[in-house]
């Protein structure tokens, strides 16, 4: 079996943002040269996510909706987590929420999605560097 580990470094530029990065996970996995096997990719800081979903604006819109509603960044005394200096508290919960990482299926040398499946990085507390780890393992 072999193993390959690429790191990606996004930057937002705003506080929250969603990029698909499902190009780049496949141009990822052809450099593997893994045909059978598993494509894991996770977000390294605790308020950032990786998450699979539809590529449609509407719906990438909605989620940052529901999440801001869910968990406002403002006022930032609604979080003890900010007494300690921070101010990211909300974007700690929107991480949990929306998840850490994603492993695909890698069949013929090819993700094995469902339809309409895209790889997404979503940042919560954005305008800073942040890793993201893929791991290919397989034959």
């Amino acid at each position: 079996m072999k193993s390959y580990t690429e790191y990606l470094t996004y930057t937002t530029e705003s506080r929250r943002n969603y990029i698909n990065i499902t190009n780049k996970i496949e141009e990822i996995v052809r450099k593997s040269k893994v045909k059978e096997g598993l494509c894991l990719v996770n977000a390294m800081h605790i308020t950032a996510s990786v998450f699979i979903n539809d590529n449609e604006r509407g719906l990438i819109d909605d989620f940052d909706d529901f999440l801001e509603n869910l968990a406002p960044h403002e006022p930032l005394t609604n979080y003890r987590h900010n007494r300690t200096g921070e101010d990211n508290g909300d974007a700690h919960i929107k991480r949990s929420i929306m998840g850490r990482e994603v492993v695909v299926a890698i069949t013929n040398g090819k993700l094995d999605f469902g339809p309409w499946e895209q790889i997404f990085y979503g940042e919560f507390d954005g305008r800073r560097p942040k890793r993201v780890l893929v791991k290919i393992i397989g034959e």
